[in-house]
C-alpha cells in the first residue's frame, strides 16, 4: 500500500533528518505524560540536540512503568533511569499531576556497538545508537528476526521494527494465523494498524477467513469489526466481499441509514446502490424534497444522478419558472451536465429564440453556441432553431 510507504518514509525522515550532524553525546529536555487508557505506561518525548544548528529533533515513545528504575509513584522531584542493552537513559526532573519534565542523558554501551557490528551494523553513529536504544532494538531481536527470514534489515527499517514493536512473538503469532510469508514492511504495517492474530481469528469467525493481507489491513484501518459485520448482515447484506464491506464502513453506512432508505420505499437496494446513495448524499430530506417537486416514481440511481450533478429543488423551480413546466429529471440532469443555466436560457431568449426545447438548449451548449453567435446568425438570415 502506498499509504504505508509514505508513513514509513515520514517516520524515517523525522528520525534521521538530523543524523549527519548529531551530537556525539545525547542529552536534552524531556517531557512525560500518562494516558487514562494505559495507566501502566509512561509516554516520553525527548528533544534531540543537533551540532551547529538551532533546530532540534524530537523522539517520542511509550514504555511500561516497570521498565524504569527509580521511577517515582508520587509527585515531586524525580531521578530515574531506563536501562537498555544499547545503553542507559538517565532522567532528572519532577512530576506533577502525572506529567513530568526535566533533563535526560544517554550513556551508550560499547559492548552493544561491538555486538551490532558483528551482526552487520558497523560504526553506528551516535544518533543511530541512541535511536536503537530508545526503541529497544536488542541484538537478540535482530538474531531472532534473521532466523525467521528477515535478514540484513536496513538500519532505518530496524528502527521501525523498534518503534512499532515488531517482535519475534508477533511474527510467530501471525504465522500461526496463516500469514507466514509477510515482508518486514507488511509486519510493520500490521503493527501500525493494530492487526493481531486474535483479530484475524475473530474476523474468520465473523465470516471472513483466509483474507488477503491487504484486506486484513484495510478492514483494520477502516474499523470493520465482527460487530460491524453483524450490523451489515442485519441490514440484509450477507456474503459481501472484503472490498464492499470496507466501502460500507468508509462511507458510513449504518443500520439507521439503511432503514431510512427502506422506509422511503427503496426495498431491494443492492450494496452498490446503497453505497452510491451514501457517497453522493442522497438523504431522507433530499428524497422527500424531490418527491415534493413531483418526482415521485424515480429509482435509487436516478436520485443519485440528481445529487451527483447538483439538481436541487431551487434549480428545478428556476427552470419551471422559465416555462419548462413538464421538465423531466433526465432533462434536468442533462442541463446540469452541459451547463444549461437559467442565465443561458434567458440570454437565448433575449437573442430572439423563445421556443427552444430542452433538447435544443443542450445541443447548443454541447457545440459551444452562445447568444452572440445566435444574434449574428439571426442578422445574417440564419434559421431559428427554436422555430421562431
Amino acid at each position: 500500500m502506498r499509504r504505508l510507504s509514505s508513513l514509513l518514509s515520514l517516520c524515517v525522515w523525522m528520525l534521521f533528518a538530523t543524523g549527519a550532524s548529531a551530537a556525539s553525546e545525547f542529552s536534552g529536555p524531556w517531557t512525560a505524560s500518562t494516558w487514562e487508557k494505559a495507566p501502566d505506561k509512561l509516554h516520553l518525548n525527548l528533544t534531540l540536540p543537533v551540532d551547529g544548528d538551532d533546530r532540534h529533533g524530537q523522539m517520542g515513545f511509550s514504555e511500561p512503568r516497570a521498565s524504569f528504575q527509580g521511577l517515582p509513584k508520587a509527585d515531586g522531584p524525580a531521578t530515574f533511569s531506563l536501562p537498555r542493552e544499547a545503553g542507559v537513559l538517565s532522567f532528572t526532573g519532577a512530576f506533577q499531576d502525572g506529567a513530568g519534565a526535566g533533563h535526560y542523558r544517554f550513556a551508550p554501551s560499547e559492548r552493544y556497538a561491538k555486538d551490532m557490528a558483528a551482526l552487520g551494523y558497523p560504526k553506528l553513529s551516535p544518533l543511530q545508537h541512541f535511536q536503537l536504544a530508545a526503541t529497544n532494538v536488542t541484538t537478540q531481536r535482530v538474531k531472532d528476526l534473521a532466523a525467521m527470514g528477515h535478514k540484513d534489515i536496513p538500519l532505518e527499517k530496524l528502527v521501525m521494527v523498534g518503534i512499532f514493536n515488531v517482535s519475534p512473538e508477533y511474527v510467530r503469532e501471525l504465522a500461526k494465523a496463516g500469514y507466514d510469508k509477510l515482508s518486514l514492511d507488511e509486519l510493520v504495517q500490521g503493527r501500525i494498524h493494530g492487526v493481531t492474530a486474535q483479530r484475524v481469528k475473530d474476523m474468520a469467525v465473523a465470516g471472513y477467513p483466509n483474507l488477503a493481507w491487504e484486506d486484513v489491513v484495510a478492514m483494520a484501518i477502516h474499523g470493520v469489526t465482527p460487530e460491524y459485520v453483524r450490523e451489515v448482515r442485519s441490514m440484509g447484506y450477507s456474503g459481501m466481499d472484503a472490498d464492499k464491506i470496507v466501502a460500507f464502513r468508509i462511507h458510513g453506512i449504518t443500520l439507521e441509514y439503511a432503514k431510512e432508505m427502506r422506509d422511503l420505499g427503496f426495498k431491494d437496494l443492492s450494496a452498490d446502490d446503497l453505497t452510491a446513495m451514501r457517497i453522493h448524499g442522497v438523504t431522507t430530506a433530499f428524497v422527500k424534497d424531490m418527491r415534493g417537486m413531483g418526482f415521485k416514481d424515480m429509482e435509487a440511481d436516478q436520485f443519485t444522478a440528481m445529487r451527483i450533478h447538483g439538481v436541487t429543488s431551487a434549480f428545478v423551480k428556476e427552470m419551471r419558472d422559465l416555462g419548462f413546466k413538464e421538465i423531466t429529471h433526465e432533462e434536468l440532469v442533462s442541463f446540469r451536465i452541459h451547463g444549461v443555466t437559467p442565465d443561458f436560457v434567458k440570454k437565448m431568449r433575449d437573442a430572439g429564440y423563445t421556443n427552444i426545447t430542452p433538447e435544443e438548449l443542450v445541443r447548443l451548449r454541447i457545440h459551444g453556441i452562445d447568444e452572440a453567435f445566435m444574434r449574428s446568425m439571426s442578422k445574417g438570415g440564419g434559421k431559428n432553431p427554436g422555430g421562431k
